[in-house]
This record gives C-alpha cells, structure tokens and sequence, in this order.
C-alpha cells in the first residue's frame, strides 16, 4: 500500500502532462493547420514535455526494481574483502550510450533477465571538469545497487604547462617517457585530487589504471612510448599516493593485453587485488584478425597468470558477429569459464555499439541479438550454484 501511496503523485502528474498537452494540441491545431513559428515551437515544447516526463517515470520505475533485485548483493558491496574473493561471478557492462541514467545498460540487463552488480565506465586524465574524479556517475551507480569501475586512462595531452611546470611543454613530444613522468610526481597534484574525491565516495571502486600497458599499437603509454619499468614504477607511484592519503576503498586492477608479454610489467602483489584481461572475439572484421575460440584467447596466458595467485577479472568480454557463430563463442566461453577457469570470479561485458578503437567502428551490441541473449541465459542457468547470481525477483 505504501508503495502504491508512493507512485500517486507520479501517476497524476504523468496524467496531468499529458492531458494539458492535449489540450493545448488540440487548440493550436484548430487555430492553425500549419503551425509554425511561435505556435509550432510551442507544440515542440509540449511534445518534448510530455515526453520527458514520460521517460523519467518509466526510467525511474525501473531503477527501483533494479535496486531491490540487487538486495542480495548489499551484505557484500560495501566490504573490499568480499569483493575481491568472491566465490559468486559478479557480472558487469560498459555501454557508450551510457549518459547519466544507464538506461541502455538496463536494457541489456532486462534482454538477459539479470541485473549486473558491476557497472564500468571509462575516464581520461587531463585538467577539465570531465577528467576529474566522477562523482555523480559514481553516486548514481551506486544509487543503482551496483559499485563503479572505473578505466582510467593516462592521456596526456590536456595538461597544461602553466598548472603542471615539469611536464614536456611538446603535446607531441609528451608521450614519449610518460610514464617516468608519472613515476616522477610530475602529475600528483592531479592525481592527489582524484584520489581524495575518490576517497570521499566512501564505497569500494575498482580502478584499472593504464590498463593494456604492453600493447604497442593502441595507447600512448604503451611499449613504444615506454620501458615496461617504468610502466611499473608509475603504476606504484600512483598506488602509492592512494595509500599515503588513506584512500582505502579502492580495488586496484592490473591489467595487461594477453597477446604480448606482460610478465615484466607486473607491479607486485602488494599493488593489485585483482588480475584483470579482455577477451574479445574481433572475428575476421579487421585485416588482422580471425575467428578465434574463447580458449584459444585465454588458455594460454591464464597458466602463468595463475602463479601470481590473484583472482581474476574480465574486464572487456566480447565478440563480433563476423567470421562465426557468437552464440556458439558465448555459449562456449561461458561453459570453459566454469569447467576450466576457477580464478574468474567477475566477467564485464563490452558492449560497445560504435567502438573506434581501431580504423574501423565495431558494434558489440548483444542487446538485440535475442540468439546471444538466450543462449547467455540458458548457460548462466547451468552454472554451479556455487558461482551463480542468486535468482532475482
């Protein structure tokens, strides 16, 4: 009853909008058939108006379903400890649709019947507000009943001389020993600040900082720019920062590219909770790639990554459509996950619709693909009960 009370001012307001926008509709359109100028911008406003108000009940209605169908994942997501180690597959999506609701990542919840407690964002370095620390994307998430994790990505270029004196003042030149720089301090006063708006937060985060550092061809702080240990030493230093500022909610994941050597850039078991990789599947849609199984991208390098001792995270896990059946790679990745690959313990969907990563825009998108969604429910079902998310009202 209390919950009916709750959604009558809703419901009226809903009514009252779209009742005066009838009327006004119907009045204008009787003063004028071709309503243009004031009158037809006036028309565009009530439209837009009532469409607003619309989506925001609907969106919101769904947001509160979506908290309570996390209930089950409150007694674990403000405590570290039981993150890190947890025997049930936390699940998560990145989305670059995504704005300030995360509707579309709701829609990809809803199309696999299941709720993600993980939700990943990505966030460059630089001196606008929009490379700060995410505070309402985290707020929001949270609001959600999921926590953030948050790519961040050490680009460079938008940092300014005036405010940072000892960086290379070349945009061009600035990549090359980026790395040392960081190691350095010669960004801490930025670091420093993300890192006490992240503290402020007060709820567990996982961050991947620099994230495929040994891959010479996507990023700038990859090998091509940078020695592996000085990779490392950045990576400690920024560690280091979190730690000397009492900045104790953060998840730190390191996380290399599985196609290259990665051994020499492991910073030490002191500075990562989590072991995280991508796997993804770019089938035959760029000139160097093929079909390749969910084994053949993985078996290999979790062997060595298995000495390290650290659970394990996938944090960009993906396939196109072209060159193979992708039902058959997900149904296939989600069966080897729970027979052969114990360590993983969190799985983030890339489910990106026009990543441009490359010279040429893929589309991750499974949302509609209801051969992938079912196949993807009817796997996650056969999973252990051991690792799988409770079952949601």
């Amino acid at each position: 009853m209390d919950k009916l009370l709750n959604k009558i001012p809703r419901i009226v307001y809903v009514i009252l909008a779209l009742v005066f926008g009838f009327l006004i509709v119907m009045v204008l359109s009787t003063i004028s058939k071709d309503s243009s100028g004031p009158i037809g911008t006036l028309l565009n406003k009530t439209e837009a108006l009532i469409i607003d108000v619309e989506e925001s009940f609907i969106l919101q209605e769904r947001e509160h379903k979506r908290s309570d169908k996390l209930k089950w994942f409150t007694s674990i997501r403000d405590d570290k400890s039981k993150l890190i180690n947890s025997k049930i597959i936390l699940l998560g999506a990145s989305d670059n649709t995504q704005i300030d609701s995360y509707e579309r990542i709701i829609d990809l919840e809803d199309s696999l019947h299941l709720t993600f407690p993980i939700i990943h964002i990505y966030k460059a370095w630089g001196e606008k507000r929009q490379h700060q620390f995410p505070k309402t994307e985290a707020e929001t998430i949270y609001e959600l009943g999921s926590i953030p994790m948050v790519t961040w990505e050490p680009w460079l270029s938008i940092f300014s001389v005036e405010n940072f004196p000892n960086i290379e003042p070349s945009i061009e030149k600035r990549n090359k020993g980026s790395m040392a720089s960081i190691a350095r301090g010669d960004y801490d006063s930025y670091i420093i600040k993300w890192a006490l708006e992240a503290k402020e937060f007060a709820h567990p985060i996982y961050l991947r900082f620099g994230h495929e550092m040994n891959d010479p061809y996507h990023y700038p702080w990859g090998p091509q720019n940078n020695l592996a240990q000085d990779y490392v030493k950045a990576y400690q230093h920024v560690f280091e920062i979190f730690e000397n500022n009492q900045v104790e909610n953060i998840i730190w994941l390191w996380n290399p590219h599985l196609s290259y050597n990665f051994e020499d850039y492991y910073p030490g078991d002191k500075y990562v909770d989590v072991i995280s990789f991508g796997v993804l599947n770019f089938g035959t849609a760029l000139v160097w790639s093929k079909w390749w199984s969910f084994t053949e991208l993985l078996s290999n390098s979790y062997d060595v990554l298995l000495k390290l001792n650290k659970p394990m995270m996938i944090s960009e896990f993906g396939s196109l459509s072209v060159g193979g059946d992708r039902s058959e790679w997900f149904k296939d990745a989600l069966i080897e996950i729970a027979k052969d690959y114990p360590a993983i313990n969190s799985i983030i969907f890339f489910h990106y619709s026009n990543e441009n990563s490359t010279d040429k825009a893929l589309d991750w998108y499974i949302v509609e693909d209801m051969k992938v969604t079912d196949e993807l429910i009817r796997q996650m079902k056969k999973w252990p009960d051991s690792i799988k998310p409770p079952k949601q009202p």
